[in-house]
């Protein structure tokens, strides 16, 4: 006898409190297993392409792996050290452009002059604080991003999980189907195909977007001479799959730094303003239509709050899975929305009765017939 809707929902919530109560206490242990799943993810399309072209599931993989590790040695050797000693120079520079600041804010605002202003104070303060802990910063943010990438976990755990789930990846998603209540299967498949749609058109589709804005905003600074473009540009990138936030942050830390260095200079602070207003127009417009569409179904407002939500509650592990459990999320209450509009609930009592009895089944009136 199938379970009653009340029982399947005791079900399927207690299920969903002991997966949050795993993502809480197992953060640091799931964290690996989650980054080679999703690397997983991304690279199944491409194996299934190979797979078809003749090669076989286990060469696939292996040919796949060698690639991303010739890509992941390239980009270590091209760019990582350019743009962390370009990180450095920025945090260490960043009492002596404070220090202009407050020359600048002096020289335009006297009444700043007066040691009593609250904002006189605050500015101190301010510039005390970053000379006091601007060394101290980066060194800890130098040691916490090498110690990072060179962890024995993302150098060996990632590569080795991300290989093997790649490598059993249909037979993964055959046996997870084989579990599937028979009574639900149909629908599960159904949304979960929904699912992965949305999470194909977003993720891969966003993370392409990301690395182009990413490289188009180093580019274009970098050819205007503006100092640190390349770490402005990777910062803009990297938060562009958040709606306005990678241009409006990238462009207020360029257009900072552009007006200490190119002070009196408007043309090029304009420049550099403009390589922003660009990209915006050129991501909004172009970009992402093409790459990700507007079908995905992910209001950038409901985004926002899943990467705040989940990142507040599990850290970085929370940052990772917020796209997926948003994406999730959506499908599911769109599900319901759609159920919910096809019941009695939504239509009443009397669309039941027209259902039952549609006007194509009554028996019609005899029509007379004029003599």
């Amino acid at each position: 006898m199938a379970l009653s809707m009340r029982q399947q929902a005791t079900y399927w919530g207690v299920a969903a409190v002991v997966l949050l109560l795993m993502l809480w206490l197992l953060d640091n242990v799931i964290l690996p297993f989650v980054v080679g799943g999703a690397i997983a993810y991304f690279l199944d399309p491409l194996a299934d392409r190979l797979e078809r072209l003749g090669m076989s599931r286990t060469l696939a993989t292996v040919a796949i792996s060698l690639g991303m590790m010739l890509i992941a040695v390239m980009v270590v050797l091209a760019v990582i050290p350019t743009l962390v000693s370009q990180l450095t120079a920025l945090i260490n520079a960043a009492p002596e452009i404070f220090r202009r600041l407050q020359t600048f804010l002096l020289e335009r605002f006297p009444d700043l002059q007066d040691e009593t202003s609250t904002i006189r104070q605050t500015i101190v303060s301010i510039g005390e604080t970053i000379q006091a802990r601007g060394g101290a910063l980066a060194n800890g943010l130098l040691g916490s991003a090498l110690s990072f990438i060179n962890g024995i976990v993302f150098l060996v755990v990632v590569p080795v999980v991300s290989f093997y789930m790649l490598l059993d990846w249909d037979r993964m998603i055959a046996r997870v189907d084989g579990w599937l209540p028979r009574d639900h299967a149909p629908v599960v498949r159904r949304l979960a195909g929904e699912i992965d749609a949305v999470l194909a058109a977003f993720v891969r589709g966003q993370l392409s977007v990301c690395v182009i804005m990413g490289v188009f905003y180093a580019v274009a600074l970098g050819l205007t001479g503006l100092q640190f473009g390349m770490v402005v540009g990777a910062i803009a990138g990297a938060v562009t799959f958040i709606p306005y936030v990678g241009a409006v942050v990238g462009g207020a830390l360029a257009v900072g730094l552009a007006l200490f260095q190119f002070w009196g200079d408007w043309v090029s602070i304009g420049i550099v303003a403009g390589i922003f207003v660009l990209g915006q127009f050129l991501e909004g417009n172009v970009i992402t239509p093409k790459l990700v569409g507007n079908s995905v179904g992910l209001h950038p407002v409901w985004l926002l709050f899943a990467l705040s939500a989940f990142g507040a509650l599990f850290g970085f592990l929370g940052l990772l899975v917020a796209v997926p459990v948003a994406a999730s999320i959506g499908v599911l209450l769109r599900y319901g929305l759609r159920q919910y509009t096809d019941s009695v609930l939504y239509r009443g009592a009397a669309s039941t009765l027209i259902i039952e009895n549609p006007p194509e089944a009554r028996t019609p009136a005899k029509v007379r017939t004029p003599k």
